[in-house]
């Protein structure tokens, strides 16, 4: 089949290489434009200094240019992206517009709402799988069930991938760019963050790379430590992770490059013992976005309904100590230091996320749901999906989650994994006189020691808001509940 004319429309998918809606596009077209939407229906919920919008901005820019230097251009729109492309359809007279799979509950509605407004003004409507190397039911158990455990999903995805290694093939698009439309006329200036109605945050200050260049620079950093990966990435102080999250969240990186490379490197005999590891996180993004398509239900409700009548702390108290989590207020070094580094950043080390989210739902006895939708707004590399997945895991209410009596002491991951307080001096500068063993529990630190240093807690530092060996004994009571839902 050859379109005469046909529209690409960029989402989560901020690249022009090994891009499936693109290269298929290219290849059934004569005439090929692009097209990125602000979409209104996502923004107007974000705050005006948003690191997010800030990324994708400088992410736009240079999709642009190199769009441009294909020979096409990308037409840069501003409003409701489920009215837009079906206006900007009609308007080039595309035959069809092609995009990429995006497999969240909001975006499966608006996509299935421009596919019916596209064939209701007689065009089509083409979208392919590109985020992910496995989607929805390619990955089945023996009896044609979706997982539910991630060790035999991955062992699965590893078997599929291997009996198949085209899943790994790149979606090339320079062989087939003469077919970019050229720009219409003169080329419209992009949007600034102003007009679209925000403000610039600290993205540069924070030397966070953008766009294709970004990712391609982080990669080619973490292929020189790969190795190391399997300990390094459990310690925030390290250099240890891939810094890719924001980068794989929007696409300007090719998620099939970095498996395949990854998968090569492994089978030279490189990447020592780091290189499966962080292979084994990829799949797990598969794996919450599989578990996101096959249980919508998760992204306002527990994966096992069971846990959804656990009684959460509620009122002011619980509000109050919600606020101190936030603001990194606990008395807990460790804690409060990762929300510091989030609330600063937009980062969280993978570690901490799970140390925050168990603390907030174990010692404080707080709403998952709560912290979710606090990092949905916060993290720069946010993915409804992999969030959804983490916080039910540290709740015990999802899939091959943390048994609900496994309850991580803040203190103890903090001796750990940051036992010479590094991270926590990062954030958290008031303690840094402190030793390296008084550092993760300044309360336990004797007066006089204190005084010495000029540390009082209350002014300099929080008192602990809660006692974690009781609140380790409530929450277990708490989840008594499971066990007599499970059996009614």
């Amino acid at each position: 089949m050859t379109l005469p004319t046909s529209l690409v429309w960029f989402r989560r998918d901020l690249r022009a290489f090994d891009h499936a809606a693109l290269h298929h596009a290219l290849r059934q077209s004569q005439a090929v434009h692009c097209v990125f939407v602000y979409d209104t229906a996502i923004l107007a919920s974000l705050p005006r200094r948003d690191r997010r919008v800030d990324f994708i901005h400088a992410s736009i820019a240079e999709l642009a240019a190199e769009l441009r230097q294909l020979g096409g251009d990308l037409i840069v729109l501003h409003g409701n992206a489920a009215t837009e492309i079906p206006r900007l359809a009609a308007e080039l007279k595309a035959d069809a517009v092609f995009a990429n799979h995006d497999y969240e509950p909001q975006a499966i509605t608006r996509d299935a709402a421009v596919a019916d407004a596209l064939t209701a003004d007689a065009r089509l409507w083409f979208s392919f799988k590109d985020q992910v190397i496995f989607e929805k039911d390619e990955v089945l158990t023996l009896s044609d069930k979706p997982y539910t455990v991630y060790t035999p999903y991955k062992n699965a995805w590893l078997k599929k991938m291997r009996a198949d290694p085209s899943c790994l093939a790149p979606y090339d698009i320079e062989p087939h760019a003469a077919t970019l439309a050229p720009p219409r006329g003169k080329q419209a200036a992009l949007p600034t963050l102003e007009q679209l109605g925000f403000e610039p945050s600290n993205l540069a200050e924070l030397a966070i790379p953008t766009g294709m260049s970004g990712g391609a620079q982080l990669f080619d950093d973490f292929l020189k430590r790969v190795d190391k990966y399997d300990v390094a990435r459990d310690f925030p102080a390290l250099k240890g992770p891939s810094y890719l999250s924001l980068h794989l969240r929007f696409g300007t990186v090719s998620l099939r490059y970095l498996v395949r490379t990854m998968v090569d490197l492994m089978e030279r005999g490189g990447g020592g013992d780091g290189a499966p590891v962080w292979l084994a996180e990829l799949i797990w993004r598969d794996f919450y976005a599989m578990i996101l398509y096959q249980n919508p239900h998760v992204e306002h409700g527990a994966f096992k309904p069971a846990y959804d009548a656990i009684a959460w702390e509620t009122g002011t108290l619980a509000d109050d100590a919600f606020a101190a989590w936030c603001e990194g207020r606990t008395g807990y070094p460790l804690v409060d230091a990762a929300m510091l580094q989030l609330n600063q950043t937009g980062y969280m080390h993978n570690r901490l996320r799970m140390v925050t989210a168990c603390f907030l739902i174990k010692d404080l006895g707080i709403d998952w749901r709560r912290g979710e939708a606090y990092f949905a707004l916060h993290l720069n590399d946010f993915d409804l999906a992999s969030n959804n997945g983490g916080w039910q895991w540290a709740s015990s209410s999802g899939c091959d989650a943390q048994p609900y009596f496994r309850i991580f002491n803040p203190i103890t991951q903090s001796e750990k994994f940051d036992a010479n307080g590094r991270f926590i001096r990062r954030y958290l500068p008031q303690l840094k006189a402190l030793g390296d063993k008084e550092i993760h529990a300044p309360w336990l630190v004797p007066r006089m020691l204190l005084d010495q240093k000029n540390i009082v807690l209350g002014r300099d530092y929080p008192a602990p808001i809660v006692q974690h060996d009781e609140a380790r004994k409530e929450t277990l009571e708490r989840y008594e509940v499971v066990k007599v839902v499970k059996v009614a």
